[in-house]
């Protein structure tokens, strides 16, 4: 029994694909070397992974180990990560020998369930390959904490208000498409719609490392809800990333050098007021960073979380301080100014989501707002990787 015409161009497409992998056609910056693998220029050695982590796990066994716990816990981290990377690799470089295997027995018995079968393989093993790749570019220090979002609306109003939200729900949407556990630390409601401000945890895996891609100022073009004419409107917010403090930078706060204020916190439009000076808003007066909380009922929480948040602040303040480079970096996004966006949404007259920075682009508005945004942080980090 032959293949289909549909199946045999099917079987046609995975074959060129695989062969053009193993060729490093396919994925010029990826492909086997040895005991090794090419990555984009340099080459991931296996071997030298395995050796350094069999001098860390000597290292774990050694009987003063724990004297020193902030360096036990960084030799712990980093062995963790080296295991990751080694398993990770062999996991996939198993995996392409058995579709190979797979598509030869395709090819000989001219299967089209066998085939089909491949090419699903194929889709997971591309997409887990990409996610690797991407992941090898994520090299600095913070890339793998977890991250503290703030999203905050420019000038306009109720319109910028609500953009400002349909942020919070664009983040919300990729965290959990993502697997990161997310948390709303403090939000503060606009006056008629949207939010004034808010400032989220999001937890997990390289956190901070995906979501630095997402710091500047989005711009939205669209026929304003808000506007009984139906005129389009331009709106504005800004979205800045930190990453949550570590051990590796130590952030020791001197309660001297805190300004606490308490007052009563309150809803939009002024409805559900608190009795009490819940709300909480810390001044650290060495650096002025200011930081606020007034999400929960209890004082208490509130002064934890913003604790937690000015935390995070101290922690980017200092790395820019110690790592001239990056603190340029960060100095440039805090002197980004309404207008020069990152990334324009345009929902009328026409759809388009395109990044100013790197030029990808799609006309998938729904997509993209229900979080689909990995092809724009794909490739900026991309575009960026040292």
């Amino acid at each position: 029994m032959g293949l289909s015409l549909s199946n045999f161009f099917l079987w046609k497409g995975v074959v060129g694909w695989l062969l053009s992998f193993r060729l490093g056609k396919c994925k010029p910056n990826w492909n086997r070397a040895g005991s090794g693998w090419i990555i984009s220029g340099g080459t991931f050695d296996l071997e030298t992974r395995k050796v350094r982590i069999a001098k860390l796990e000597e290292q774990m066994g050694g009987a003063n180990f724990w004297d020193d716990q902030d360096r036990a816990h960084q030799v712990i981290e980093e062995m963790n990560g080296e295991k990751g990377w080694v398993e990770g690799w062999e996991g996939l470089d198993g995996r392409l020998s058995d579709l190979e295997v797979l598509l030869e027995l395709a090819q000989e018995e001219e299967d089209a369930g066998t085939l089909e079968e491949v090419w699903n393989e194929w889709k997971g093993f591309d997409r887990d390959l990409k996610d690797l790749e991407l992941r090898h570019m994520l090299g600095e220090r913070e890339d793998r904490l977890d991250a503290i979002l703030t999203i905050h609306p420019g000038a306009g109003g109720t319109e910028a208000q609500d953009w400002a939200k349909m942020l919070v729900r664009m983040y919300t949407r990729w965290a959990e498409r993502n697997g990161f556990q997310m948390q709303i630390l403090d939000l503060l409601p606009g006056e008629t719609a949207g939010i004034k401000s808010a400032t989220i945890e999001v937890k997990g895996d390289y956190a901070f490392g995906y979501l630095k891609a997402e710091s500047g100022v989005h711009r939205l073009v669209r026929i304003s809800p808000f506007d009984s004419n139906s005129r389009r409107h331009t709106s504005f917010a800004s979205v800045f990333v930190y990453p949550e403090a570590a051990g590796d930078i130590e952030v020791n706060i001197h309660p001297d050098d805190l300004k606490i204020d308490t007052y009563r916190a309150g809803g939009a439009g002024g409805q559900h007021v608190n009795k009490t000076d819940s709300a909480v808003r810390m001044t650290h007066e060495p650096t002025g960073i200011v930081v606020q909380c007034q999400n929960e009922r209890s004082q208490h929480k509130n002064r934890t979380v913003a604790m937690k948040i000015l935390k995070a602040r101290l922690y980017q303040h200092y790395k820019e301080k110690e790592e001239e480079k990056l603190a340029k970096l960060e100095k440039k996004k805090k002197k980004i100014e309404w207008g020069s966006q990152i990334r324009n949404y345009v929902f009328q007259p026409h759809q388009l989501i395109k990044d100013v920075r790197t030029g990808v682009e799609t006309s998938d508005i729904q997509g993209v707002m229900d979080g689909d945004i990995d092809a724009f942080i794909h490739a900026f980090l991309s575009e960026n990787a040292s």
